[in-house]
């Protein structure tokens, strides 16, 4: 993740702002604008990191937004070499710890954890998906199921967490899904449209939810299929049919995926029938966030020195 981007850049200054972090009325009221600290952010329960990257960015636009003395101050955030987005932590572990001005980090350590626990969280409930299915060739996709204004930083926790990253958006790859095929006259009509007017190098795939669906879709060209709201056992058929159909006169990989009502109890039946991929919309819209805490002390005299 580059944390310097613009995009990204934009939606850390923007949770500052919408904070008013640089306008901390109890903070500025009752701290020494002098006074140093060190803040340790703290895992309280056992998970996957994600979003530590962002905690000196946080600082870095904090300090242009506010131009005081005290945010313009020296900043340190030291974390061990063994704690890095994407690692398994345990609770009670200190992911980081932050050195700077005592006002400045009391007015972002909100912003900072709000971020922290939300991408973790993903993470976290992400790399249980992955457990799941181990030991089969099976990889768990996000889908497009993200907080508006989040999405990249939400897939790149799906990618701390060990899953994989399907289209980012609308423009990047082509789904036919089944308002597209009711709204645009079928199968045969919407793929014929599609396989003819697609750009060099994008994939068709299509969503089917029968049997019947899928001879139709594979009749007419479809390039990867996605399996909609199958039970684990129409998945391994439906995954067996299309298996026949590589094995024709023009051999053609045609990737499957599986989606719809799949959640951790039932994933590994789901890999075992043979998908290539499984999409899973909680993995963004339902993940719990971490808990993860920040404890600040004022440091000692002689180290501001």
């Amino acid at each position: 993740m580059d944390w310097k981007s613009h995009r990204i850049d934009a939606l850390l200054e923007q949770a500052l702002i919408e904070d008013r972090a640089a306008s901390d009325a109890t903070t500025n009221l009752t701290i020494d604008p002098d006074l140093r600290a060190a803040g340790s952010i703290l895992a309280r329960q056992e998970m996957v990191v994600a979003g530590l990257g962002s905690v000196p960015r946080f600082f870095e636009i904090f300090a242009r937004l506010d131009r005081r003395p005290q945010s313009q101050t020296r900043f340190e955030v030291v974390s061990h070499p063994e704690i890095f987005d994407g690692v398994r932590v345990h609770a009670g572990q200190v992911l980081a710890v932050i050195r700077h001005n005592a006002r400045v980090l009391l007015s972002c350590e909100r912003v900072i954890l709000n971020l922290m626990q939300h991408l973790s969280g993903i993470a976290t409930l992400t790399r249980q998906y992955v457990d799941a299915i181990q030991g089969t060739s099976t990889r768990v996709l996000d889908t497009r199921k993200t907080v508006p204004g989040l999405r990249a930083l939400e897939k790149y926790a799906v990618l701390c967490g060990g899953g994989t990253n399907h289209r980012l958006d609308l423009a990047s790859a082509i789904l036919i899904k089944n308002n597209h095929i009711s709204l645009g006259g079928g199968i045969p009509t919407v793929l014929a449209r599609a396989l003819e007017q697609r750009k060099a190098g994008q994939r068709v795939q299509i969503e089917v939810r029968t049997a019947r669906e899928l001879e139709e879709a594979l009749a007419h060209g479809a390039e990867a299929i996605l399996l909609d709201n199958m039970s684990p056992a129409q998945v391994k058929t439906s995954v067996e049919r299309i298996k026949r159909e590589k094995s024709g006169q023009e051999t053609r990989w045609i990737p499957t995926e599986a989606s719809g009502g799949i959640v951790l109890e039932n994933i590994r039946a789901y890999a075992e029938a043979g998908v290539d991929y499984i999409s899973v919309g909680a993995l963004t819209h339902s993940a719990k966030a971490a808990n993860i805490s920040m404890s600040i002390a004022a440091e000692p005299a002689a180290a501001h020195r």
